[in-house]
């Protein structure tokens, strides 16, 4: 079930919302846990209902694990033990057809097995329950309930892609008395949040995706991809995953909000970052605070020298591109932001000796520059798709602009022509590029770099976990207020993104 469907949002939700509060007016606060943990795996079989056992064993095993963990008699071992299941069920799942595919490729064999169906949300679950374990073994949880806990690990508006959750964070509010009565001003902020998440996602990421689809399916067929087409084609890119992503985590958080239940923040305006470092805090935030917390810092963090801190990087990054998928694409998108990230290291250092700072828009040009060639491998389906984006990028297959562009050039028209500049349609290899194109990736431009995020945009109701000073709001002062003005444009902007859903789309994390 998805949360941008005609089902989820007129019948799925309200029946949840209004069972719980109805069950939690009663004062029957563990019924109404309860509730929402059959509407969560509910939601979770919706898929298929054959994967429901997976989820249930997970919880069932790492709840009781957690429990001796928490417990006097601390186990190391245990804990490893615990964790090599939890992250061997996730290989066997993600990695399966890869390793033998790869065996198959290198050996020249023929294993044939059947093709292993990926569980949704797998990873998510797997990286929420190992996460805690570990603070369950550093003493930092404290015994929960099963129904808690159960909640915590399915809660559905955060459990297919994240935002990832700490236990110190979601479980205490399970607890809340407040919780379980009905707060008009919890729903509106809620919805309010929701629909721009919905807007993001049915309007402004899936009216990018024809554009993306030309350029990497393009790339797929080894034609020749010019430069600009190139670019393009990873700038469009950039705008879906952007406002899709973004567009899920606004409606997980608005979700949650109905509830009475505050998600931590997962994006903050990362396309605005000065360097690659600021970029990761900035990124699916929840996901770089685990591969900091849970994998960085373990394997030494900056603690064990200079050069040990750079492996410790490209280590962390490596993985996390392989987390993201079982494909050789996704470990080079890692390694290229592990080298990234020690650029910047080394850069830092640098700087700091001869007391040179880079102006503010070289640094921020420089980094989105990086993060647009990086994204290529993660959307291409083959290395050979994505090395052939890149030539197009490095201005080895030529240099094109669109056609409109010359009825305008006048002069530079000649001069492009004589540097070999050629006047056809960006992606003239199949279909021309009209002038409402570029204006709705200028909206694009200006929605994501000049106007408030969703969190700076509902600052004043405190919408995630982090403080105000994680989000400062820029310049143009823009605020949501629970006005009839407001009310309006919000309830303008769920029609007009309910009317866009002519094709249901999944995001585009859930393949992760």
């Amino acid at each position: 079930m998805l949360f941008n469907s005609y089902i989820f949002i007129f019948i799925f939700l309200p029946i949840v919302l209004f069972g719980f509060y109805a069950i939690g007016a009663r004062s029957h606060h563990r019924a109404a846990i309860a509730w929402l943990v059959a509407a969560s795996l509910f939601f979770y079989g919706w898929w298929n209902p054959a994967y429901l056992s997976i989820i249930l064993i997970s919880m069932l095993f790492n709840y009781a694990v957690g429990a001796v963990l928490s417990g006097k008699d601390k186990s190391k071992l245990l804990l490893a033990l615990s964790i090599s299941i939890n992250l061997l069920v996730l290989a066997y799942y993600k990695y399966f057809n890869f390793f033998i595919e790869n065996i198959n490729n290198l050996g020249s064999t023929d294993f044939n097995f059947e093709k292993i169906v990926l569980p949704l949300a797998i990873s998510f679950f797997t990286f929420q329950q190992v996460a805690y374990l570990i603070d369950a073994y550093r003493g930092e949880t404290r015994e929960y309930n099963f129904l808690s806990y159960c909640l915590f690990v399915t809660f559905f508006p955060q459990l297919i892609a994240g935002p990832i959750v700490h236990h110190r964070e979601m479980l205490p509010q399970f607890a809340k008395e407040t919780l379980y009565k009905i707060n008009y001003r919890h729903l509106v902020i809620g919805l309010s949040i929701f629909t721009l998440g919905f807007f993001k996602k049915s309007v402004l990421a899936d009216g990018t995706s024809e554009y993306v689809n030309l350029s990497f399916n393009l790339a797929e067929t080894s034609t020749a991809i010019t430069f600009f087409a190139a670019w393009a084609g990873s700038l469009c890119y950039a705008f879906q995953l952007y406002f899709d992503f973004s567009g899920y985590s606004d409606m997980a958080i608005g979700l949650a909000r109905m509830f009475g239940i505050v998600l931590p923040m997962n994006f903050n305006s990362p396309y605005k970052s000065q360097n690659i470092t600021l970029f990761w805090r900035r990124w699916h935030m929840t996901l770089s605070r685990f591969l900091r917390d849970y994998l960085y810092i373990p394997l030494g963090g900056n603690r064990k020298g200079k050069t040990r801190q750079l492996i410790n990087l490209m280590l962390t990054m490596v993985l996390g591109g392989f987390w993201h998928g079982a494909g050789w694409n996704f470990a080079l998108w890692g390694f290229l932001h592990g080298a990234f990230l020690i650029m910047h290291n080394s850069w830092m250092k640098l700087s700091q000796i001869f007391g040179v700072k880079m102006p503010r828009f070289i640094a921020w040009w420089l980094t989105f520059s990086a993060v647009l060639f990086a994204w290529v491998p993660f959307r291409a389906t083959s290395l050979d798709g994505a090395f052939n984006l890149w030539r197009g990028m490095l201005g080895i297959n030529g240099w094109f602009l669109p056609q409109w562009m010359g009825n305008y050039a006048g002069y530079f028209e000649q001069w492009a022509m004589e540097h070999h500049i050629v006047f056809v349609g960006i992606f003239h290899q199949v279909g021309s590029v009209k002038l409402m194109d570029v204006l709705w990736f200028v909206m694009l431009f200006i929605i994501a770099f000049y106007l408030p995020n969703t969190q700076q945009f509902m600052q004043r109701y405190h919408p995630v976990f982090e403080s105000s000073q994680h989000y400062k709001i820029p310049a143009l002062k823009l605020y949501w207020r629970p006005s009839l003005a407001w009310s309006m444009m919000i309830a303008f902007l769920f029609v007009y993104a309910t009317l866009s859903l002519t094709r249901i789309s999944e995001f585009l994390y859930f393949q992760f």
